[in-house]
């Protein structure tokens, strides 16, 4: 990974993620859907992309859910070649085995690579969304993602898969419609967002608000709030990867030249480059309205009249990471516990990995195989 002409960064595994234009199919719900806490949108449209074939049966179908910015192109295929963010996870003999399931994934309502989110035209009025957009739950994502099923003739999916907003969907959909699924996967996520995390992605959309050309949300057509998502999404990288990785990868190694303010350690040009890679391709209303879905997730039932993990009633796999900061492993813990306190079945299983957050999408055979013994099994 270069920086500049002067500045190499150490290589590291990286997750692949990428803005996607093509290559997906696209669900349209014609009806009005109202949202968990107020408003609703006249209609909606879903991205998604499915791999392997649906039994005669349609009982094979795996729903992979995306984390805040993933996209539905997950794997590659002859509409999108290029690699997908869960490339070596999904596919022929794989994991999530495409010779035997069939997997969908869609882009989550409120994103920003095919379905309806705040960068999407309303019909009302003729103009972008922006702030105007209700604000949203992963309650919301998965009754549209359930909506989908309906519209693919899938009455029950053999399983519900996902990391991190991803694992938060997973058990939504199991509590909201457990008799819509069989099994769960359930990674660095945890059964609400607690404190720590809540203050981090507050702090991240206030770098964004606070960008002058951010404008209130209403910044399309004009000049991009990039300085705001930037520093917004390099914090966010402080909490995807851990302290020992990146002793070990860039350890205090400097630029050419005399120190400055600006970039000056390698670790700092790496934080540079991940956030303005990002800025080329995730609008920034989408990553405020994600991120605070995620802040409003509780399946413990403490706040609201609304889904909880007493309504699941399949087998669940938790993996949790000893070096993940942004979901620490004690929450998968707790998630565990809690489903086995209500006589569930749950296998829960702990890895010890320096790639903090983002191991789920870098350690194929450790991540891959529990996965692959919880779906076959």
């Amino acid at each position: 990974m270069r920086r500049d002409d002067s500045t190499q960064i150490p290589e590291g595994p990286e997750p692949q993620y990428d803005k996607v234009v093509s290559g997906y199919q696209s669900f349209h719900h014609p009806r009005p859907f109202k949202f968990e806490w107020g408003g609703e949108l006249p209609e909606f449209s879903l991205a998604y992309e499915t791999w392997g074939t649906l039994s005669p049966a349609r009982d094979n179908a795996v729903m992979l859910h995306t984390g805040l910015s993933a996209s539905s192109h997950a794997r590659s295929h002859s509409e999108n070649t290029h690699p997908g963010w869960w490339e070596e996870f999904v596919g022929p003999g794989l994991a999530v085995d495409t010779d035997r399931f069939f997997v969908i994934c869609s882009n989550l309502l409120g994103g920003c690579y095919g379905s309806t989110g705040p960068s999407s035209i309303d019909p009302r009025s003729e103009q972008p969304f922006a702030t105007d957009f209700p604000i949203l739950s992963v309650r919301d994502m998965v009754s549209a993602q359930l909506l989908l099923l309906d519209h693919l003739d899938i009455a029950r999916l053999h399983a519900s898969v996902g990391a991190s907003l991803g694992g938060m969907q997973s058990l939504m959909l199991a509590a909201l419609a457990p008799e819509r699924v069989d099994r769960i996967v359930s990674i660095s996520a945890a059964a609400c967002s607690h404190p720590q995390s809540i203050a981090m992605r507050f702090v991240q959309r206030q770098a964004v608000m606070a960008d002058p050309d951010w404008r209130e949300g209403r910044y399309y057509g004009q000049s991009f709030p990039h300085r705001g998502l930037r520093v917004a999404r390099e914090m966010g990288t402080l909490t995807y990867r851990s302290g020992p990785e990146w002793m070990e990868r860039f350890g205090r190694a400097r630029n050419e030249g005399p120190p400055s303010l600006a970039e000056d350690f390698q670790v700092e040009s790496y934080l540079a480059y991940q956030g303005d890679k990002f800025c080329l391709q995730y609008d920034p209303n989408s990553y405020l309205y994600i991120s605070k879905a995620m802040d409003l997730f509780d399946l413990q039932g403490e706040e609201r009249d609304a889904p909880t993990l007493a309504e699941i009633e399949c087998p669940v796999l938790v993996i949790g990471i000893s070096s993940d900061i942004l979901f620490p492993v004690w929450q998968q813990r707790e998630l565990a516990r809690l489903l086995e306190e209500q006589g569930g079945k749950v296998r829960f299983v702990e890895l010890d990995a320096p790639y903090g957050h983002d191991s789920f999408l870098i350690l194929r055979e450790e991540v891959g195989e529990p996965i692959r013994e919880h779906l076959q099994g």
